[in-house]
Formats: C-alpha cells, structure tokens, sequence
C-alpha cells in the first residue's frame, strides 16, 4: 500500500511539471512570433519599453524582470531577437513576464494557443 501512495505522489508531482513545460513551450512560440514581428520592424520595440515604464510605476514584485528586461532591450536588434528565442533557463523565466503584451494582434496570439490546444487534445 505504501508503494501506491509513492506512485500517487510522484504522478501528482509530474503532471504540474509537464503543464510548466507546455506553458514554457507555448512562451517561447510567441516569443518567435513576437521576434519575426520585431524583425520586420523594429519600432515595436516601444510597445514593450512604454509596457516596462507604466509596469514599474505600479512598484510591482516583478520589478527585477522589468529592469532585465530593460537592460535587454538597450541591445543591438539582433541581440534582442536572439534573447527573444534563447531556451536558457534566465529567458525563460523572464518570457513570463515579458513585457511584449500588445506587439502580437490577438489573432497571431490565439493561433498559437490553438496549435497548442491541438496539441494537447492530440496527446490525450
């Protein structure tokens, strides 16, 4: 009995994991978007700084991602692109609080929370 209750455990830790990763992954989708946007015009990059200023006004907890993510966007365009997409575990974390909200039109946007609705329904 105790060896079932260990499985329990371990399945109830597993599942959030893999929910993270999709979440994670379905990030760094629209993160791709968000650069090939950027690349085609790099004026955009204002949306994100004007989202960081009226963000940091409301002295919120995330603060430490909004000067990360300040000090990025004073970077050569191309540098930005390829933080834009890196899989490290720093740009990661800071593509969950990106600060690009308002560059993707909400049709570009659902089309990736689609594909990966699919996916899921898919994997079930």
């Amino acid at each position: 009995m105790a060896g079932l209750a260990e499985c329990a455990i371990i399945y109830d830790v597993s599942s959030p994991l893999r929910g993270h990763q999709r979440i994670d992954r379905r990030s760094l989708a629209l993160h791709r978007a968000i650069a090939e946007k950027l690349r085609n015009d790099p004026s955009l990059i204002a949306i994100a700084l004007d989202n960081i200023e009226r963000w940091s006004r409301t002295g919120s907890h995330s603060q430490p991602y909004w000067d990360a993510w300040r000090e990025i966007l004073k970077r050569p365009l191309p540098e930005i692109l390829d933080l834009l997409v890196d899989e490290s575990e720093r740009m990661t974390a800071l593509r969950q609080a990106t600060p690009f909200a308002g560059v993707l039109e909400p049709a570009e946007r659902w089309a990736i929370y689609e594909k990966f609705n699919l996916e899921r329904a898919s994997s079930s």
